[in-house]
């Protein structure tokens, strides 16, 4: 076969055959990202990464079937000023459609003025919903050894966002495990590998309502 001939049999027959691929072997659609902008207390602190609450997470979602990425982009030490900074490049590298922000708890222990946490969480949920993302936020809260004053006004920022934003708000993400016995390991801190699933379960309702699963926005009304 010469030549040309060959390619004239390419010109006429090409199309049907490019046309064909496609019917004999769909392509899958991308799944949707999920991104944890988080501390030591997503990042698994002290703990096996697979047994952290964010992995228990994606675990869930994919037994149920949901097609969700979820990218933990937390780190230990993490403060709301770091998210903050980090967060304009995670949000163009993984283009998530949703956010999960758990930040603040570094803020508190080191003494920052919660004024500056409420300012930087805000900027977060903003640059996040300019990209298209929807937030949640985790809420955390200060022991009462920090003065009763400083423990107030860390606490308020959480409702204070969730309220100025109009987004989904989990006031205090520890509560279910923060006085349970063996559930915090010796920091006082950081909650145990057992602690995990019942951090997972306190959150679940409010990741549903985020991900479209559920309706019950009762549970996670500003």
């Amino acid at each position: 076969m010469t030549t040309m001939v060959f390619r004239q049999l390419i010109a006429r027959f090409g199309l049907c055959l490019l046309l064909l691929v496609p019917l004999g072997q769909p392509q899958a659609s991308a799944a949707d990202t999920l991104l944890v902008l988080g501390d030591s207390i997503s990042a698994a602190y002290g703990i096996d990464e697979a047994q952290g609450w964010v992995q228990l997470l994606r675990d869930r979602l994919q037994d149920g079937g949901k097609p969700v990425k979820v990218v933990n982009a937390s780190i230990s030490g993490e403060t709301s000023s770091g998210g903050l900074a980090r967060l304009p490049r995670l949000l163009q590298e993984h283009r998530p459609r949703w956010l999960i922000v758990e930040l603040g708890g570094n803020d508190g222990l080191r003494g920052y003025p919660p004024q500056a946490l409420q300012r930087n969480l805000q900027q977060m949920v903003q640059l996040a919903e300019k990209e298209g993302a929807e937030v949640l936020l985790l809420g955390m809260r200060m022991p009462p050894n920090y003065g009763r004053a400083y423990t107030e006004a860390f606490a308020a920022v959480y409702p204070k966002v969730a309220e100025a934003e109009q987004v989904p708000l989990v006031p205090f993400f520890l509560e279910p495990v923060a006085l349970l016995d063996g559930a915090m390991q010796t920091d006082g801190i950081h909650p145990t590998a057992v602690a995990q699933a019942a951090l997972l379960d306190h959150v679940w309702p409010c990741v549903q309502v985020l991900l479209g699963q559920s309706v019950a926005e009762q549970s996670c009304t500003p």
